[in-house]
């Protein structure tokens, strides 16, 4: 488990499913930036569970959980893309989570882990170029433009650009 103040990263467990769906997974503003498509259905959001739960086990990814009301709120993960180097794989928070500071405290968390669980030397962080909030978030906890990157989103075959951060930890 990861600790912060206001929030904590833990494993999930099934029954995260209707806070998760209602909170991030069925809100087209939190998947606007995302690579994964809105959840319609209470069914789609308990398979799409059963898929999370499968993925955590091999991965460092947890669920965000709000310390106030215990609810999944969020997820976030890391992954190493090179000897001592670490990449966020995504940080969603549920738009009625964001402005509280919890993106700050999540991407501290994700920082902290890296460097002490895994002895990380660097840490990238990418945000797509109209994704305002998470260019400010990465700025905020220390991290430096580096590059750019065009992309395609699969969904839709939109072009977009990446913007890459790194810090050196």
């Amino acid at each position: 488990m990861l600790q912060a103040k206001d929030i904590y990263l833990d494993k999930a467990v099934f029954d995260d499913w209707p806070a998760l769906w209602q909170n991030v997974w069925s809100r087209p503003e939190t998947a606007r930036h995302m690579l994964w498509q809105v959840t319609e259905t209470e069914q789609a959001a308990q398979e799409r569970m059963r898929r999370t739960l499968a993925w955590q086990q091999d991965h460092d990814a947890w669920l965000v959980y709000e310390r106030a009301s215990g609810q999944a709120i969020g997820f976030a993960g890391v992954q190493e893309t090179a000897p001592g180097v670490w990449e966020d794989t995504g940080i969603a928070l549920g738009p009625a989570f964001t402005g509280h500071g919890y993106g700050r405290q999540v991407l501290t968390c994700l920082l902290d882990w890296c460097k002490r669980e895994k002895s990380a030397q660097k840490f990238l962080y990418t945000a797509r170029r109209q994704n305002t909030a998470s260019q400010a978030l990465a700025r905020a906890c220390g991290l430096v433009y580096t590059r750019s990157e065009p992309r395609t989103d699969p969904r839709t075959g939109t072009a977009y650009t990446l913007d890459v951060y790194e810090k050196l930890l």
